[in-house]
């Protein structure tokens, strides 16, 4: 595999934010005959990949980038004399550095024609440049530009839904594992296999693939293997293994999935290319082989609807976790960055995290997982995990959770777990804290909403934005509580001393 690159659910250097929405090619937006735009610079060898449009007149835009933009500018920023400095030359590199796809610039009414120095620019920088004619306004471009992403989006939830469809029916037949691998090949137009926990090839089906694609997906499921029941360690030591790895190798994709039964067995796929839904569509699939394979061999279906009936009869949550199979747990909450999740898309995500105990509610997903198999970032969700805990604490992990996805959320990050380091309050007597905590709360301590706010508000440095972002509110709101909370207090919020000792209150509280 020399020469290949393999992705182990890691953050990538740069990371664009891009909406719900599947990107479009710019290739698309030029053959729209009403907007009779023209590539006058930058690569023509390949397409060019646009998330979305965004005019600015700024000198230099990329504060204000997040990636994968077409730019719209008239030239408003230019100087008369830039024309032949270098002032081009810094404008494109600094729109290349934030990640920008392409630069559209406007005729009229500031410039009748596109400077060349820009043309030059782009050209030396690869950054692909479009002329904009007189006619064509910018919220024009904008508009065909989400256009064409609302037409890609439906083109791909109709092939996903069809996908859903086949492989649940596929599910269904006298030979469920072979006819669910067989519908998976077609749709990738590729080859799908299983893997069983010793790694040999159980069923596969779809193209043939070359003696060197089919080693390199075998020892790509053996990275995101876990631990069998017989103790046989994966590929992947030293840390637990991801719940899927993607590589390339002589022009075709490869992807594998750790199946979320426990027992090691694994989904490979390779593809000739890699496409829009194609993750949701194999995710499905993986949720029905984790089924077709894990609940009746490994018993554990029953032993989780014996864990239920006992804490439906009144049995506490420690005396049934043994039935569950493990003695530490970690909650974990997500969100999908895009649409509302669905039950396929909740049960999808705990095969991904390694669990069943998936529960869906309020848009929010929420995952009881095993302590040993630790919570990984997962593409297209934002995630919060609590610490490992015992069913006792269940409950409390439920709110560290909950509280971690919200400043996941308020900070766009893809994960982010409670912290569970010892700290100044572990060593002061935990009576007296407590107390502390109670007296200093007081005021506020009948509003909870008060109570949340001022803590999310705290935890993300006093950011009104963020916060809001955090609580699902509108900033005004969070002025407004924070304010209240001031008020209620009699204390000076922007006072960090103030500040430090309200955090310890509401760490205790």
């Amino acid at each position: 595999m020399e020469g290949t690159h393999i992705m182990l659910d890691a953050p990538v250097p740069f990371a664009p934010v891009v909406p719900p929405t599947p990107p479009i090619l710019l290739s698309a937006l030029l053959a729209r005959e009403d907007l009779a735009l023209r590539r006058i610079a930058g690569p023509t060898g390949r397409d060019t990949v646009i998330h979305w449009a965004h005019v600015s007149e700024m000198a230099d835009p990329y504060p204000y980038l997040l990636g994968g933009e077409l730019l719209l500018t008239a030239g408003v920023h230019v100087e008369p004399a830039a024309g032949t400095g270098p002032y081009f030359d810094g404008y494109v590199s600094r729109i290349v550095a934030a990640g920008g796809a392409a630069l559209g610039f406007g005729l009229a009414p500031v410039h009748d024609t596109v400077p060349p120095a820009l043309v030059a620019a782009c050209d030396a920088h690869g950054l692909p440049l479009l002329e904009v004619p007189p006619r064509t306004t910018f919220s024009g471009v904008a508009r065909a530009v989400w256009q064409l992403m609302a037409q890609a989006r439906l083109a791909e939830l109709r092939r996903v839904t069809e996908a859903q469809q086949s492989l649940a029916a596929a599910a269904s037949r006298p030979d469920p594992v072979p006819s669910v691998l067989r519908q998976l090949a077609h749709r990738l137009t590729g080859w799908a296999v299983l893997y069983g926990p010793d790694g040999t090839d159980i069923a596969s089906a779809g193209r043939p693939q070359a003696e060197e694609v089919r080693g390199a997906l075998a020892g790509l499921a053996g990275v995101v293997r876990p631990v069998t029941s017989g103790g046989t360690p994966s590929a992947h030591t030293g840390r637990p293994a991801p719940s899927s790895a993607t590589d390339s190798v002589r022009g075709s994709h490869l992807a594998a999935y750790a199946l979320g039964a426990g027992q090691g067995f694994v989904l490979g796929v390779a593809a000739p290319e890699r496409g829009p839904g194609d993750h949701t569509i194999v995710s499905v699939a993986a949720v029905l082989l984790s089924l077709l394979t894990g609940e009746h061999q490994s018993g554990t279906g029953a032993a989780r609807s014996s864990a239920l009936v006992r804490m439906l009869l009144g049995a506490a949550p420690e005396e049934v976790a043994p039935l569950l199979g493990t003695g530490r747990w970690v909650v974990v909450h997500a969100r999908p960055d895009a649409q509302v999740p669905d039950t396929m898309a909740a049960s999808a995500l705990g095969a991904a995290l390694g669990s069943a105990l998936v529960d869906l509610a309020d848009g929010v997903v929420r995952v009881l997982v095993p302590a040993e198999r630790e919570p990984a970032p997962q593409p297209g969700w934002t995630l919060g995990a609590s610490t490992a805990v015992t069913a006792a604490d269940w409950p409390a992990a439920d709110a560290q959770a909950a509280r971690a996805l919200a400043r996941a959320r308020a900070t766009r990050v893809p994960l982010v777990r409670h912290g569970d380091r010892s700290g100044l309050t572990d060593l002061l007597p935990r009576d007296e804290a407590d107390a502390h905590a109670r007296a200093l709360l007081a005021p506020i301590g009948a509003a909870p909403a008060l109570t949340e706010t001022l803590r999310t508000w705290l935890s993300l440095h006093g950011s009104w934005d963020r916060t809001a972002v955090a609580l699902s509110v509108h900033r005004n709101t969070v002025r407004q509580r924070i304010a209240r909370c001031a008020a209620l207090l009699g204390t000076d919020l922007d006072d960090p001393d103030v500040r430090m000792e309200l955090w310890f209150a509401l760490r205790r509280a």
